[in-house]
């Protein structure tokens, strides 16, 4: 498959595990200097955050860098904004009656091998590179892209293609062996209830 080179980057790297509450935390390093941390959740199994951290030339240690799951927040549902999509894979965001409307794209673009959101106005352009598809060597496609405004926020949502999930099971199934601690404040909690 086309992943393997994924796979066996995962299987050269030193892991360590541990269980903190209902998430599993691993953390690789890898001989080439770069660290990667995830967490999954114990209920799904499901990938909930990653982030790297490429080696330091220098004095001190470098900033991670998050690729799944940055932390969003929810903001209220203020103004009177509301949604409008179109079947052309444009989406028109009302703020308010005094304010301009803003219409946004969301295309999958395979020249960039990304998804790209931009206003028809010009002031908004960004590109969102999806790894798992390049680990993959998959291309974006249209079809897979849904997109929905809640609380003045634009949600894209990327259908995983069936070769993604796949690469996921062989991942889990090369985590399944890996010697995994539990957190000492969990456990102490636990124990002092009883």
């Amino acid at each position: 498959m086309s992943y393997r080179n994924w796979l066996n980057y995962l299987s050269s790297a030193e892991k360590s595990s541990v269980i903190n509450g209902r998430i599993r935390k691993i953390h690789y390093k890898f001989p080439d200097g770069q660290q990667m941390a995830e967490e999954y959740s114990m209920d799904t199994g499901v990938l909930q955050k990653r982030g790297w951290r490429k080696p330091q030339q220098l004095l001190g240690e470098s900033e991670w860098e998050v690729e799944v799951g940055e932390d969003y927040r929810q903001l209220g549902c203020t103004g009177d904004a509301d949604k409008i999509p179109n079947t052309d894979h444009n989406f028109t965001v009302k703020i308010s009656n005094t304010e301009p409307t803003l219409i946004y794209q969301v295309l999958a673009d395979s020249t960039k091998k990304a998804i790209v959101v931009k206003t028809t106005n010009k002031k908004y352009y960004k590109v969102i590179k999806v790894q798992e598809l390049d680990r993959c060597e998959l291309l974006p496609s249209q079809a897979n892209i849904s997109t929905h405004h809640q609380y003045n926020t634009l949600i894209i949502t990327y259908r995983k293609p069936d070769v993604v999930c796949e690469m996921e099971a062989e991942v889990l199934l090369l985590l399944k062996d890996i010697e995994t601690e539990t957190d000492m404040g969990e456990l102490l909690q636990g124990l002092l209830k009883k």
